[in-house]
């Protein structure tokens, strides 16, 4: 493993002032590796690196840009395994995860953003009757898609390869320059991106790294007035206060928050297939994921069928060792982060909620783990059922009809993603619509990904993904002439 890692800034590998901190493997509570603690001074070095780079890298053609991210994409995908191997030791993410849902999935996104796309578009010309702005004449009108400037990426610890691509991807392929602020828990696999963009002949400059455990990185990194747009994946919590600096100096913000998505599950639904993918927050990630289906709302006539093979799929997962190939549910990010899960658990059984799967710490001698657990018997306002756990746990709450289920899913602080499973496909897009959600999956909690992303209420503001964020990390510019 990477041991006394440089940052990366101005296309230099520079020691950190701040000296280096210990970045722990989650299943073995063992040191992988030793992450830079920058300064702010070195923040602001990167911000201004950034800054003098953006006029060169805007200029660049954009089949010269797109070049690059393209030779990027193969340098990942080429060294997969060992990256993937990083990434399992410092996330805790299981192998498979590592390699084809983490690493995999940023060399996809660099090649998805290799390709050219047109930035620019003809709006219908007006006729303009003579009057106070001139003679009478048609004109004519382009609108331009702009790079932003320099972009501050703030990234989130549950997939550091993946959810760094999705922003330096498309905000260099736009020329925007960026300065990548990863989370503090994982930050050796962004230095690894960072070490193929510059193989693949980024220019100095255009992509800088800086880490560190401290909040004055970020806060340097946010707050820098070289800084055009803020880019952050993350809680709620930290999102409002970045916003709060983006809006006094009328920053751009694209923000990836919390969420608590309702899963809901009719009648007639094919049980297995939603067993299946609600599933999937005891899995995936250990549950580390704002998509998470982590709020089962269930009609009361297959609520209790439901309950009982939930129940059953939590406890048939192997939790244990990320490395071993039959394992299924890693460790939590830290222990810090599994005392809070638990506490939840503990929460819900204080608020009423019963206990069906789960709720008691693995026999692991090493590790921050926590086992699938079901909570049954939730009603809509307990906390656990409001509030983002971030882990393994999953709440059900029962209801009537398919009124009360939409108003049950609408009662949140969050909107992201929300699902439901109906064998009554014209019911299924009917409920789809109606809810406040930036997402909705039906029969499933597969992702397109060339579908627009991002929430509703506080679970953040902006889309991106796919030709969206192409959108998301531009300005864009009328031009008007007389035809």
């Amino acid at each position: 493993m990477t041991a006394g890692q440089a940052l990366f800034v101005g296309g230099s590998w520079a020691e950190p002032e701040g000296g280096h901190y210990a970045v722990v493997d989650p299943a073995t509570e063992e040191t992988v590796g030793w992450a830079p603690e920058a300064s702010r001074d070195q923040v602001r070095a990167a911000c201004a690196a950034a800054r003098e780079a953006f006029g060169p890298w805007s200029r660049t053609a954009p089949e010269d840009r797109a070049a690059i991210l393209g030779r990027a994409a193969e340098l990942i995908r080429r060294d997969l395994v060992a990256h993937a191997d990083v990434a399992r030791a410092e996330t805790g993410a299981t192998t498979g995860t590592a390699r084809g849902m983490q690493v995999a999935v940023a060399a996809a996104r660099f090649r998805r953003y290799a390709r050219v796309e047109p930035a620019e578009w003809a709006i219908p010309p007006q006729i303009n009757e003579a009057g106070p702005m001139g003679r009478a004449g048609v004109l004519g009108a382009l609108a331009v898609r702009q790079p932003v400037g320099v972009v501050a990426c703030v990234t989130s610890y549950n997939n550091p390869w993946a959810n760094a691509a999705g922003k330096v991807a498309p905000a260099l392929a736009m020329g925007n320059t960026v300065v990548v602020k990863p989370a503090p828990q994982d930050p050796l696999s962004v230095y690894r991106m960072a070490r193929a963009l510059e193989a693949a002949g980024v220019p100095p400059g255009v992509v800088n790294v800086v880490s560190g455990r401290s909040t004055g990185v970020g806060e340097a990194a946010v707050g820098s007035p070289d800084v055009d747009m803020v880019s952050f994946t993350g809680s709620t919590a930290v999102g409002r206060r970045i916003a709060e600096v983006c809006g006094r100096d009328m920053r751009r913000q694209l923000m990836e928050l919390g969420g608590k998505g309702a899963a809901l599950v009719f009648d007639d639904a094919d049980l297995a297939s939603a067993v299946a993918g609600i599933g999937t927050t005891f899995s995936f990630y250990s549950g580390q994921i704002c998509t998470a289906p982590t709020r089962v709302l269930a009609q009361r006539g297959v609520h209790d069928r439901l309950v009982e093979q939930l129940a059953g799929y939590a406890r048939r997962l192997k939790v244990g060792d990320p490395r071993e190939p039959d394992t299924v549910v890693g460790p939590v990010i830290s222990a810090a982060h599994r005392d809070r899960v638990e506490s939840y658990v503990e929460l819900g059984r204080k608020e009423g909620a019963v206990v069906v799967a789960g709720g008691e710490r693995p026999d692991l001698t090493a590790g921050f783990y926590v086992a699938p657990t079901l909570l049954a018997g939730c009603t809509n306002d307990m906390r656990v059922a409001r509030e983002e756990i971030f882990g393994p746990v999953v709440v059900v709450v029962p209801f009537d009809d398919e009124e009360e289920g939409i108003a049950l899913a609408g009662d949140s602080d969050y909107g992201l993603i929300d699902y439901v499973w109906s064998g009554d496909v014209a019911r299924a897009f009917r409920v789809a619509r109606r809810l406040r959600a930036g997402g909705v999956g039906i029969n499933t909690v597969g992702r397109n990904m060339e579908a627009p992303f991002g929430g509703f209420r506080k679970s953040g503001v902006g889309r991106d993904v796919g030709s969206y964020a192409l959108h998301a990390y531009s300005e864009v510019q009328a031009i008007v002439w007389p035809g």
